[in-house]
């Protein structure tokens, strides 16, 4: 039910890489909660740091008809972050556990009227 995510690179030069990376996580996230409607992620490489390496962040927001998902990966003390497609991963991973959550809510509840439209048929 995906109808669009846009994907912006800030201080980060665009590649085919990058962008086939992160197409792959928003097609497995559609896995997880088919309610998605339309989300951007942020790919971010902040100013150069002489003394620490240059460190990844990657942000994504998602809409689904019943919650808006934010992820804010900045963390600037996170080595393995030096490594873009590792801040994406993680990123996504993060997104994942969410929509998880916001699917199987869903789930329950659809569970439980289920149940009590059946209980009230049967009276």
């Amino acid at each position: 039910m995906t109808n669009e995510f846009q994907v912006v690179f800030h201080n980060i030069d665009q590649s085919n890489a990058v962008n086939e990376a992160v197409q792959k996580r928003i097609n497995k996230l559609e896995r997880y909660c088919d309610q998605i409607i339309t989300g951007r992620v942020v790919l971010d490489s902040p100013h150069n740091n002489h003394h620490k390496g240059k460190v990844y962040s990657v942000g994504l927001e998602i809409h689904t008809p019943t919650k808006e998902v934010r992820v804010n990966q900045e963390q600037h003390d996170n080595h393995a972050h030096e490594d873009l497609y590792v801040a994406i991963r993680d990123a996504f991973n993060a997104a994942e556990r969410q929509l998880k959550s916001i699917d199987k809510k869903h789930r329950s509840s659809k569970t439980h009227r289920l149940a009590s439209d059946f209980d009230g048929a049967a009276a």
